[in-house]
């Protein structure tokens, strides 16, 4: 059968184009003794993407140059000579932006879609989840009376987070762009939400937004929220770094921020992390969000776009805001 993928075509420098990517055809065989084949449905885009577009290893290896990218995706195996799968099981794996492939079953996880739609695998409960969850509760150390600036509101990690904070019973102020996802933001249980765009000065408004400052700031942007958490921050604040999307295509270094000094007068704690790093706290985070789902206190949303094709678009979208909740391409 035919499978249409996404390649990279040159490493990028500051903000990456459609040109920077190449939709191309490939054969793909029939499986083999122990082997599967499967078809994607749902493709993930992610900012931590970007990264692996700078031709250097970060955490992770490098997109190769002329070659099928990867990322996560759902598919369904169409195909099966492998013991553990038969053909209609739902599967989870990092073959993404293909549109089909074949695999040993390494790396292949079974899904249950009983409850859990098969797309919110790659959001709400996936490793988006998983990734709001770590932060708050080993990186923040969030607890049910404290306060906590979730930056990004409206994204996936973000909207997942403020869902999280106030089912561990804490006050949240949320930062977006725009007044429709501020309105999103306090929808799914925002005490509060600012619209970055509209601010003369962001650390003001969120201190007035929330009534003061937070005990706990979940870093998705960077740049000049990054600069505005240092004032919001209270004494002993602690900063969970999870993404600093408004710095991934800048082409060269940046200023520091000129209030610095507050990491020390306020003895903050900051740790940046990488999920992967956490999967031990996995069985509580199921846990967790099965409960929550089940009392109504976590939902998830979906920005959706349609065909392969879309993928660059997709992904292109993250840096411009164009999602609300997590970002994917239905096939």
């Amino acid at each position: 059968m035919k499978s249409r993928e996404i390649h990279l075509t040159a490493y990028p420098k500051g903000q990456p184009t459609a040109d920077t990517f190449k939709l191309a055809e490939a054969e793909i065989p029939a499986p083999g003794e122990g082997e599967v084949l499967v078809v994607n449905k749902w493709l993930s885009v992610d900012p931590y993407m970007r990264g692996r577009m700078s031709g250097v290893r970060t955490y992770i290896d490098p997109f190769a140059l002329g070659a099928p990218m990867d990322g996560g995706a759902v598919g369904q195996v169409e195909a099966s000579n492998h013991p553990d799968f038969a053909k209609g099981d739902w599967v989870m794996s990092m073959h993404g932006w293909r549109e089909a492939y074949v695999a040993n079953g390494k790396g292949l996880q079974k899904l249950d879609t009983t409850h859990i739609a098969p797309e919110d695998y790659l959001g709400i409960a996936g490793l988006t989840g998983m990734t709001a969850y770590v932060g708050l509760k080993r990186i923040i150390d969030l607890k049910a009376d404290e306060s906590v600036w979730i930056s990004a509101g409206a994204g996936a990690v973000g909207s997942a987070a403020i869902q999280f904070s106030k089912a561990m019973g804490a006050q949240v102020v949320a930062t977006a762009g725009g007044s429709d996802k501020v309105d999103y933001c306090l929808s799914i249980g925002a005490d509060a939400a600012v619209d970055y765009k509209a601010a003369e000065n962001l650390a003001k408004a969120v201190k007035e937004a929330n009534g003061g400052g937070v005990n706990g700031y979940f870093e998705n942007v960077g740049g000049t929220h990054w600069t505005a958490a240092l004032e919001v921050l209270k004494q002993y604040g602690r900063i969970a770094a999870c993404g600093m999307i408004q710095r991934y295509n800048d082409a060269g270094a940046q200023p520091l921020p000129d209030n610095l000094t507050n990491i020390v007068a306020k003895s903050l704690k900051i740790q940046g992390f990488i999920v992967s790093d956490h999967f031990d706290m996995m069985p509580d985070f199921i846990s967790d969000l099965g409960q929550w789902m089940a009392a109504g206190k976590v939902t998830s949303r979906n920005t959706v776009k349609q065909g392969i094709e879309n993928m660059p678009a997709a992904f292109l979208g993250l840096f411009t805001g164009e999602n609300t909740g997590k970002m994917l391409v239905k096939l």
